[in-house]
């Protein structure tokens, strides 16, 4: 297995040791420049013709990234600051939230931004202005939009949060679980809230009717979360296996998750759906990245163990390209297109 998937990221991609843990990836939403954000600060972008462009960010860590609403990504960091890099490695800082960190961000196509600091969620709009500072319960543990960017949600301890972006009135909408809830995925048509738990449970909700679903038996506790395209599967991390629940058929509740990828006793540690096909690449604790079809089962090795554990995945907005990297700054970036 090694030895095929070093030769797909030698022959279809790039490849760079960074250095330093990497916290997230993200692409363009028009498909141009895959960055990499880092523990020591800095974003690497980088392109398939071998070109590594490096850009100081943060003065700390970059705690969080995010594809921008329209080209370019947002970072957050230790530092209080949410910024903006343009394609052209432009740096912009949008806002400064003094000593606190900007752990979580989101941005939606439409042209809205949040930014999830400590006990209050910030909505920017296009301009980079702030529209409005909701309240949660507690700390921002997780934050989303729907797909259409009309409502933000934010997971908290207790539960999570919806609001409506445009209200005149944020009154949230509380779906409330009790216990501390984790990063938090929504469902491609918005009918799903999903969150992650501390003791190694996914927990979600149909917003239709507040149906509760829980989903249980992980070893560890789930940190990546992923919708196929068109939300008829959830695929998750946390155990020695890809778990995948079906959100179809009255969803999870009663039935067994289908498991990708397992048998070696190492833990997948990242999930990223594709964009389009019913397809999820994993990255595994010993650094092994594969791509499952969900169908059959069918698993291709992307990149082989011995690299750092797996800590970001992310798909082009075409799925003709996927990026990892790993904990212990190994990057890289294939072209999976058709040749």
């Amino acid at each position: 297995m090694s030895d095929t998937a070093d030769f797909l990221l030698d022959l279809r991609g790039v490849s760079r040791g960074l250095d330093a843990y990497v916290v997230g990836i993200a692409f363009g939403r028009d498909g141009v420049g895959c960055a990499f954000g880092l523990g020591d600060g800095s974003v690497h972008f980088a392109s398939l013709e071998g070109d590594w462009a490096r850009v100081e960010a943060h003065a700390g860590a970059v705690l969080a990234l995010c594809a921008d609403c329209r080209d370019g990504v947002l970072t957050g960091g230790d530092d209080g600051r949410l910024v903006r890099i343009g394609v052209d490695g432009a740096v912009v800082e949008l806002a400064k939230f003094g000593s606190r960190w900007v752990e979580h961000i989101a941005a939606h196509e439409s042209g809205v931004r949040a930014a999830g600091v400590g006990k209050a969620v910030h909505v920017l709009g296009a301009d980079g202005s702030v529209l409005k500072s909701l309240a949660p319960p507690s700390s921002v543990a997780g934050l989303a939009f729907d797909p259409k960017g009309k409502r933000v949600a934010a997971s908290h301890y207790n539960g999570a949060s919806l609001w409506f972006v445009g209200a005149k009135e944020d009154k949230p909408r509380l779906l409330e679980w009790k216990g501390s809830h984790g990063i938090l995925a929504i469902s491609p048509d918005g009918t799903h809230v999903v969150t992650a738990m501390q003791e190694n449970a996914l927990h979600g909700w149909r917003l239709a009717d507040g149906q509760h679903m829980r989903m249980s038996g992980y070893p560890t506790k789930t940190r990546s979360l992923s919708f196929t395209s068109k939300g008829k599967w959830l695929a998750s991390s946390g155990a020695e296996s890809v778990v995948i629940w079906p959100f179809f058929g009255g969803g999870p509740m009663g039935k067994a998750p289908t498991e990708l990828a397992g048998g070696d006793a190492v833990i997948c540690t990242q999930v990223a759906c594709h964009p389009v096909h019913e397809i999820v690449a994993a990255g595994f604790e010993d650094g092994l990245v594969v791509m499952a079809e969900i169908a059959t089962g069918k698993i291709v090795p992307i990149a082989p163990p011995g690299r750092g554990a797996v800590s970001a995945l992310a798909w082009s907005p075409s799925g003709a390209r996927l990026a990892f990297g790993t904990e212990s700054g190994f990057a890289g970036v294939l072209d999976l297109s058709k040749r």
